[in-house]
């Protein structure tokens, strides 16, 4: 058990903190979750996690997977950095820092997207594939894109949740909740604006309109995705996904929006659309796939 032989990690989400560590074959031995409060209490709930293999100096490497926006640049003075976000009290929180100094080893960062991406290209349903993108669709939504290898927007990342999308017909006096835009994807369809319609999203009725609207969006979306980067999969993960039917809503929008423009069938649209293999997994699988990556090639 002695020598530096495990792999920690943070999969930091808005609700959520997800910390985990994996052994030398990356099986997953120990994770635990933190409420996302403030960034102190937070910070140090998910120390006190790690501190056992700090103490017995058992971590090889660590790696986060942060909501953003966050300063993903690793030739940046910022690198680590929560930027200005709606989440109250977390801008400018240095999470490089904050965790460096208690596990004592580098702390590598990028995009919660990202790091669910990279795990999913690694053991899910992205494995083989040239070009794929990952879409969280949860308390915010973002997303990951990767093409020929590399992260698209290096040394930033994406904002695809401020894209602008075109108004439902039935959604036309909601109000979005992005205090920045009337009309971007992150205020009108992910789960805090579901919420702000119905109130809490897995206790809606299947039939209820707000999903048929959450799909045109989401199928917006993947469209915009898909005539831009042309991704050979685009996942769909966080936890508005697992409303029941929601996927294969935005799978029929996607192929209907489509028109059969390229020849997009609904039969392609399935294999192109899909859900996370690792399902809640995803994001911390990849925090220590970042965290053991960049070791690796330091």
């Amino acid at each position: 058990m002695g020598g530096k032989s495990y792999r920690g990690g943070i999969d930091a989400g808005g609700t959520t903190f997800k910390c985990g560590v994996a052994d030398p074959n990356g099986v997953l031995v120990q994770q635990c979750r933190v409420r996302a409060t403030t960034p102190d209490e937070t910070i140090a709930a998910c120390r006190d996690f790690f501190r056992p293999l700090v103490e017995s100096e058992r971590l090889s490497s660590f790696g986060i997977a942060s909501f953003g926006p966050v300063d993903v640049d690793p030739n940046s003075r910022n690198y680590g950095t929560i930027l200005s976000t709606p989440k109250p009290g977390w801008s400018h929180t240095n999470l490089k820092t904050a965790f460096e100094s208690e596990v004592q080893i580098p702390v590598h960062v990028d995009t919660d997207v990202n790091g669910a991406l990279l795990a999913e290209r690694t053991w899910g349903t992205a494995q083989h594939t040239n070009s794929s993108a990952y879409i969280t669709v949860g308390t915010g939504i973002g997303a990951g894109i990767l093409v020929n290898g590399d992260f698209l927007g290096r040394p930033f990342h994406p904002e695809f949740g401020h894209i602008p999308l075109r108004r439902n017909k039935q959604d036309l006096s909601f109000e979005c909740i992005c205090p920045f835009h009337t009309d971007c994807l992150e205020g009108l369809v992910s789960a805090k604006a579901v919420a702000a319609r119905v109130g809490d999203p897995m206790q809606a009725d299947e039939a209820d309109p707000v999903w048929e609207m959450a799909a045109d969006y989401l199928a917006q979306a993947c469209r915009t995705l898909y005539l831009t980067a042309r991704p050979e999969r685009i996942i769909l993960g966080g936890g508005l996904m697992l409303a029941p039917r929601l996927l294969s809503q935005v799978q029929a929008s996607f192929a209907e929006q489509m028109a059969g423009y390229l020849e997009t069938s609904l039969q392609q649209s399935k294999r192109l659309i899909c859900t996370p293999a690792l399902g809640e997994n995803a994001g911390l699988m990849g925090a220590i796939l970042i965290g053991e990556r960049a070791h690796r090639h330091a």
